[in-house]
């Protein structure tokens, strides 16, 4: 269930500009009600013109037909550029607000979800709380007022025409939309999910073709695209009756308003109180009267998918509204550390992967993490920079608990860079600048060089301005690895995180590469499979079956952790890299 008050804050959070959605509503009333009156007033010209009067009696009606027709379109055409502007506008303030309250939330939020799954509420939800203005609110609106406006001019001709048009706009404008909305409710929350499993399932199987392939698990894949596609194909057929059922009443409602107006006009012509020309106007007048009705069982329909998607959206916000803000800023911690006493380490739900460590990182002081492949070392990194809750022990940053801090502090001080990090289709400067949005150009060459990509970065058609293909594509996978470490290293946080930052390079880049990184003066943790080069690491932490086993200097441990010392021994040998 959800709860109430749902859509109307999806609504709010679009921040409708007032002033343009009431002259869209205008403007569609407007052009409807152009449609109207052109059906009345033709059918009065033809009424007339069958008497044969004066060919100037005619002049007014024709002019009138004319303007009508023209006043039409035009006013169409404006309205939808105004309500189309409304909608675009406030896509994109609920988009930014997403984007923003995302970025300085809770990242715990978040890890539940699947790529597909985020990727279709930050785009396919948000666009449908957006369409609900252009789509749902505004014919409501136009048909509720043109509605009361065609009746009222209807009962000035002759009022129980008048007052059987609106019985009959009543009829279509609400008990057609009531019956709508009752197939829409459910059908459109099972939709939803639907399209959102289809989304996660179709990225899951794109972007990650290759390890599927391996692991076997295509078909598993496919066989969930195809239970999303059934589940959208079944909520579909679950609210088709009650459209369809729908639309026949609208159509009902036209011919009885129409059979409403002969029945009781026939016999006021007869009699003398109708004029014939005036029982031809309110006749055909309800067949264009009804236009604005025929839309409305299709806006309940969107106000039920706008609902929908505004829940999904909402919950998105609520999980991962922002945390305390900073309680210390830059200014009072020139000097900051963080520091990790009896930590307990793991993904929410899942089991502790590593547990009791210690450590205490600060300018100038570097870190090696090593450790057998699924020891916890990733999810070690994660948890040290606040991305995913502590099972147990303490995370303090400046002597304040991490948590206490709001998201965006955290990341003004602590950067992580982990081996699956986005890289957007954009330039290999734009990419470079998601690090630190001024960064220089020369910077930006200085940092590809370090990090051994100058040769690459000579040998690309534009240089910096380059566009990479969509998350980096384009580019092998050691290219792509090192750019990311590029990127963090122009930023401006004194302490980095990085995992897995030689990955998919040769023996000997790998080593210079983490050489390099351990030496830099701000602190560091190093995440990785490489041992070779570590004796620049200060302190080597050596996890094993959950627990920090050793630690200590490369050479203490390649003396005193058997483990270890095979570990490297064999990388040695290989000329290659060794799994730790």
């Amino acid at each position: 269930m959800r709860p109430a008050g749902t859509l109307r804050r999806g609504v709010m959070l679009l921040d409708v500009d007032r002033t343009r959605a009431a002259l869209a509503l205008l403007l569609g009333t407007l052009a409807l009600g152009c449609a109207v009156a052109l059906a009345g007033t033709a059918a009065w010209l033809i009424a007339r013109a069958s008497q044969m009067p004066d060919v100037l009696a005619l002049s007014v009606a024709t002019v009138a037909v004319r303007a009508f027709g023209i006043g039409r379109g035009v006013l169409r055409y404006v309205e939808r550029l105004v309500s189309h502007d409304v909608a675009l506008r406030g896509m994109t303030q609920l988009r930014t607000t997403l984007y923003d309250r995302l970025a300085v939330g809770r990242p715990d939020a978040l890890v539940r979800l699947r790529r597909g799954d985020l990727l279709a509420r930050v785009g396919a939800d948000v666009d449908a709380v957006g369409d609900v203005v252009v789509r749902g609110l505004l014919p409501i609106g136009v048909a509720t007022l043109l509605g009361l406006l065609t009746s009222v001019a209807m009962c000035l001709f002759w009022p129980p025409a008048g007052l059987a048009l609106a019985a009959c706009l009543v009829l279509a404008g609400v008990a057609a939309p009531a019956l709508a909305s009752r197939g829409a409710r459910i059908s459109e929350q099972r939709a939803t999910q639907g399209r959102s499993d289809m989304t996660a399932a179709a990225l899951g199987l794109l972007d990650d073709a290759g390890p599927l392939s391996v692991g076997g698990r295509v078909a598993q894949e496919l066989t969930a695209l195809r239970v999303a596609d059934e589940q959208i194909a079944d909520a579909t057929d679950h609210g088709a009756p009650s459209a369809a059922l729908a639309a026949g009443l609208g159509q009902l409602a036209v011919g009885l308003a129409v059979l409403a107006a002969l029945v009781t006009g026939i016999p006021a012509v007869t009699s003398g109180r109708l004029s014939a020309v005036d029982l031809a106007v309110i006749v055909l007048t309800p067949l264009a009267a009804f236009e604005a009705t025929t839309l409305l069982p299709a806006a309940m329909i969107q106000v039920h998918r706008s609902r929908a998607a505004a829940a999904r959206v909402l919950a998105l916000l609520d999980d991962g509204a922002a945390g305390p803000v900073a309680v210390q800023d830059d200014a009072r911690r020139p000097v900051p550390s963080l520091e990790a006493v009896a930590l307990s380490c793991a993904w929410p739900d899942g089991p502790t992967v590593v547990d009791d460590l210690d450590l205490a990182l600060r300018p100038g002081r570097s870190i090696a993490i090593v450790g057998p492949s699924g020891t916890g070392k990733t999810t070690t990194l994660l948890t040290l920079a606040g991305l995913l809750p502590a099972r147990s022990g303490a995370l303090t940053l400046d002597g304040v608990p991490v948590a206490d801090y709001g998201r965006e502090a955290v990341t003004a001080t602590v950067l992580v860079g982990t081996e699956d990090a986005h890289v957007f289709g954009t330039t290999v400067l734009e990419n470079l600048r998601v690090a630190r949005g001024d960064v220089t150009r020369d910077e930006a060459t200085a940092a590809l060089g370090r990090v051994a990509l100058g040769p690459w970065l000579a040998g690309l058609p534009e240089g910096l301005d380059t566009l990479l293909g969509p998350d980096a594509r384009t580019v092998s996978g050691g290219e792509r690895r090192r750019l990311l470490v590029a990127r963090a290293l122009l930023s401006s946080a004194p302490l980095l995180l990085l995992d897995e930052p030689a990955e998919h390079l040769d023996p000997a880049t790998a080593d210079a590469l983490v050489t390099d990184l351990l030496r830099d003066p701000r602190g560091v943790v190093v995440v990785t499979h490489r041992l070779t080069p570590l004796a620049a690491a200060d302190d080597v932490l050596w996890l094993d079956g959950g627990r920090v086993r050793a630690r200590g200097s490369h050479a203490d441990l390649r003396a005193g952790v058997p483990g270890y010392r095979e570990a490297l021994d064999l990388e040695s040998e290989g000329g290659g890299t060794a799994r730790a």
